[in-house]
């Protein structure tokens, strides 16, 4: 069974609809939460289901232990679900190709930082946007910049507040972020197809 760990700073309803999924399917296990908000409801989340879970700061983000940390649990892919602050790079080159992250717009658009949540949102409908949607990408170093992987839409309509679009959005993220998770799972360490050599 293939070992994951979740990064998330909120309420962790993504994270909550990775782990009913898995618990499901049985192709992966969240074996590590982090979160950088001892009050983040993820941590609620952690304790419920009885998943170890880690609180972190700024220093030890930035260290060499917290990176042996993550590496012990041997995880296949690192998921930031709702998670606010940027990855440092060490991280991204200890685990290459293998974070990735859930925005809640169309990258490139509406992208970079500050761009979370309401902000997002809010954003989208003042620009006169007809359609929304959430984009799953490769995280490097660059805020929102990684290759996409998949990308669901949805519409903005006339009227819309943000907690309207928002609602619409986490639809589509709980439905596509655990699936998408497991499709990338399946295609680990596949062979290219010849033609792609």
């Amino acid at each position: 069974m293939h070992s994951l760990i979740i990064f998330a700073s909120g309420k962790g309803s993504n994270a909550a609809a990775i782990i009913e999924y898995f618990q499901k399917t049985r192709v992966a296990q969240v074996s590590l939460i982090v979160s950088n908000r001892k009050d983040a409801g993820v941590i609620e989340l952690a304790k419920k289901e009885q998943i170890p879970f880690v609180v972190i700061d700024k220093n030890s983000f930035q260290s060499n232990d917290f990176i042996t940390e993550l590496q012990s649990h041997n995880p296949a892919l690192i998921v930031l679900a709702g998670f606010l602050w940027k990855i440092p790079d060490p991280i991204i080159e200890a685990f290459s190709g293998k974070i990735i992250n859930i925005h809640p717009a169309l990258l490139p658009e509406f992208g970079g930082k500050g761009m979370y949540g309401e902000n997002v949102h809010k954003t989208v409908i003042a620009a006169g946007k007809k359609e929304s949607g959430i984009t799953i990408h490769y995280v490097d170093e660059v805020y929102d910049n990684g290759d996409i992987i998949v990308q669901a839409r949805c519409k903005v309509y006339e009227h819309d507040a943000a907690s309207q679009l928002a609602d619409r959005i986490h639809t589509l993220e709980h439905y596509f972020f655990p699936r998408t998770i497991e499709f990338l799972l399946e295609n680990i360490n596949e062979p290219a197809p010849k033609d792609a050599i």
